[in-house]
């Protein structure tokens, strides 16, 4: 009796347990009250290539995003939201949903308004009129060209390939029939563009002219160099602030600041704390744009929007920060 007792309260310690555990990311339903077909961008980044009327994103890994969308047809305004939530007020990503609907006085005019928020379900399966995409996963755009130009008996074709998406860091090297190919892939936190150019001959008799050509990878990292590593330690960043404060100027107070955020990483706290030194508006924003790259919680950076005293500020950071 007691081995069973004991047995009940530790699955009820692991039920409450699982139950407990924090969500790393969060969904977004938006769907077409009238059943006008949009494209969705978030953070400057489109999700959709084709038009839809009810819309999922999956694992979004932000509490907040900038959203834009854009309708097919054009003569329904587009919709323009900064700060569309997919946490709660304590910061626990959710389930959210969504719906646009036309204004009634003037039909070309759109809104997009809140519809609910669930806790995330694991394994949930979404009804099958909703299209699913999942968070940095869009379809890659292909191109394929083929040239006519080799011998008789010898077809050449030349693939070129492009393609926006993730690596870590992974150079590998493959020997193929004699040839050498090298891969460079690199993995994604702000997105990469990466062009593959690939030429091959195939011969459909007799002798082939024009062996395999190597695979050429191009990869342009466009990653800050900050994300995810330590922030500047206190007694540095105290002994820089009262460097920063020392200055007489608003504009050599910001050369100062900007000179210490070009060698070093900060938190979004710091670069708020450095913020607050300036007295003018112009000045804070200039700041905050220059350290995002120092900035080692990129996802966090909203909160850098509480420093100024005009909306049309923190708008212009946010446009900054998307087309990044």
């Amino acid at each position: 009796m007691k081995l069973k007792t004991t047995l009940t309260i530790f699955t009820l310690f692991l039920s409450v347990l699982s139950f407990g555990q924090i969500q790393p990311f969060g969904h977004l339903t938006i769907f077409s009250e009238d059943g006008d077909k949009f494209y969705l961008v978030l953070n400057g980044e489109r999700i959709n290539d084709v038009p839809q009327t009810n819309l999922r994103v999956e694992e979004l890994v932000q509490p907040y995003y900038n959203a834009k969308i854009i309708f097919e047809d054009k003569e329904r305004q587009e919709i323009s939201k900064n700060f569309l939530q997919i946490a709660d007020a304590d910061g626990i990503f959710m389930d959210v949903t969504y719906k646009i609907r036309r204004d009634k006085n003037k039909p070309t005019k759109m809104k997009l308004n809140f519809f609910s928020m669930i806790p995330v379900v694991p394994d949930f399966v979404p009804p099958s009129n909703v299209v699913v995409q999942r968070w940095g996963q869009p379809a890659p755009a292909q191109q394929v060209i083929v040239q006519q130009t080799a011998p008789v008996g010898v077809v050449q074709q030349t693939t070129t390939t492009t393609t926006t998406g993730v690596s870590t860091g992974v150079n590998a090297g493959v020997n193929v029939g004699g040839v050498g190919v090298n891969i460079s892939i690199n993995d994604p936190v702000f997105g990469a563009s990466t062009t593959v150019t690939e030429t091959t001959t195939v011969t459909t008799g007799g002798t082939v002219v024009q062996p395999r050509q190597p695979r050429e990878v191009v990869v342009v990292d466009n990653n800050p160099t900050c994300v995810n590593k330590r922030p500047m330690n206190p007694n540095d960043f105290n002994a820089a602030v009262q460097t920063i404060r020392n200055q007489g100027f608003d504009e050599s107070r910001l050369k100062t600041a900007q000179q210490m955020a070009q060698n070093n990483c900060l938190n979004t706290n710091q670069i708020i704390e450095i913020c607050k030194i300036f007295g003018f508006e112009e000045t804070k924003l200039t700041f905050a744009k220059f350290a995002f790259d120092a900035c080692v919680e990129p996802r966090n950076y909203f909160k850098v929007n509480d420093v100024f005293s005009f909306s049309s500020s923190a708008d212009e950071l946010n446009d900054y920060i998307s087309r990044r």
